[in-house]
């Protein structure tokens, strides 16, 4: 089981968690509650440089760190793979997309059930689905892109990028909103805030909701996963970089990895259906509220070429990059990542969850692994799922 360090992670409705535990901890953003009315069909998409199956690596990252030759071989893991998420999809536990990837060579890429079920659309590997609390990380990279540019630096106080900023904010730092040490509330527990989620709310208003709130602790004092924390974090993004937080990671993360099918969820249906469960279409949720905490949407494809621009120079230099994977505190938490170990092999992982969607990311640096998991069921254990597949890529029980 995944041992991530933890010690006040906090166990809430879309807050998500780390395996074992990962998806009790972290469960992701905004359930319960959303619809994404659309479909999901192919779009243009740049081609990756591997294939599915027996692909040949043509990554540039480095070799793995871990001998693999005693790991099961990529026919035997895409065997094992498509035979388990098949059984779930078959039993009705699971529906989305999956990529499995190692050392720069793509084994599993494939879609599972329908991505509408009314039109009988099926879900496949450039099938768009809401990312939830994934959105952290790519928040996260936006400030430390800015900070590569000289415009900030997440030793800051927050207050100089804020306008109207609390007394009691004013100790806070950038590195706390990312870290989930500020104190501030998380507007998402508040009592009205399942009667308000339909509603659209720019950033300045859903900050509102929470700016005069006393802090639960003092800055820095503990940990509490905060989606009010990376609200801010966007606002901080807008101020600092003169753009909106949308076209801030388009052009400066989107459109140089060439993520084409990524982007800021506007409810305009061209992603796959949500649903609540294998019955139930998700409840409504406007997508202006989630904003930097959880307001993106991708396919697993588009993933892959996140996770290897992360061991390149090409978004932020390597010092940037070690930050961002680094757990501040005690806490297991770097900057929009957990961070740990199941047994002795370093993963940085996170859970997403929104109104009628599910996803997991887990990255193996030492074996360059990386797995993606993405549901449109808000029910599915998405980091579940995401072990089990990791266990078959390393031989695992």
């Amino acid at each position: 089981m995944l041992q991530i360090y933890l010690r006040q992670w906090e166990n809430h409705h879309f807050i998500p968690s780390f395996v074992g535990l990962i998806y009790l901890l972290f469960w992701g953003i905004w359930l319960p509650s959303s619809s994404a009315t659309g479909t999901s069909l192919p779009t243009q998409t740049p081609q990756l440089e591997t294939t599915t199956v027996a692909a040949t690596a043509t990554s540039q990252s480095p070799p793995s760190a871990t001998a693999t030759s005693s790991f099961p071989s990529d026919q035997d893991i895409i065997s094992k793979a498509d035979t388990y998420l098949s059984k779930l999809t078959k039993a009705r536990l699971f529906s989305g997309a999956v990529l499995m990837a190692r050392n720069g060579k793509v084994l599993v890429r494939q879609g599972y059930g329908e991505a509408d079920r009314k039109r009988h659309i099926g879900n496949t590997a450039q099938t768009k689905f809401r990312l939830g609390s994934l959105t952290k990380q790519f928040t996260a990279m936006a400030i430390l892109i800015l900070q590569a540019q000289g415009k900030l630096n997440v030793r800051d106080r927050i207050c100089p990028y804020l306008p109207n900023c609390p007394i009691s904010w004013q100790a806070i730092t950038i590195h706390q909103l990312l870290t989930h040490t500020s104190g501030i509330p998380d507007f998402t527990r508040f009592p009205d805030y399942q009667t308000t989620q339909g509603l659209p709310s720019s950033p300045t208003q859903t900050i509102a909701r929470f700016k005069e709130k006393p802090l639960n602790f003092q800055p820095g004092e503990k940990f509490s996963y905060s989606n009010s924390g990376y609200v801010v974090l966007g606002a901080i993004v807008e101020q600092a970089s003169g753009k909106s937080y949308e076209a801030f990671l388009k052009d400066h993360i989107f459109v140089p990895l060439q993520m084409v099918n990524s982007g800021y969820d506007h409810n305009n249906g061209d992603l796959a259906v949500g649903y609540r469960d294998q019955t139930s279409v998700a409840d409504f949720i406007d997508m202006s509220i989630p904003y930097a905490a959880g307001g993106l949407y991708s396919t697993v494809e588009d993933l892959y070429r996140w996770d290897q621009a992360l061991y390149t120079d090409k978004l932020i230099p390597k010092s940037l990059r070690d930050q961002m994977f680094t757990p501040f505190g005690g806490f297991g938490y770097g900057y929009g990542w957990g961070i740990g170990k199941e047994g002795d092999r370093p993963v940085a992982s996170h859970i997403g969850g929104v109104q009628g969607f599910s996803s997991s990311i887990a990255r193996y640096p030492n074996d360059k692994v990386v797995i993606r998991v993405a549901s449109n069921r808000e029910d599915v254990n998405s980091g579940t799922i995401g072990v089990q597949l990791a266990k078959m890529f390393f031989g695992e029980k």
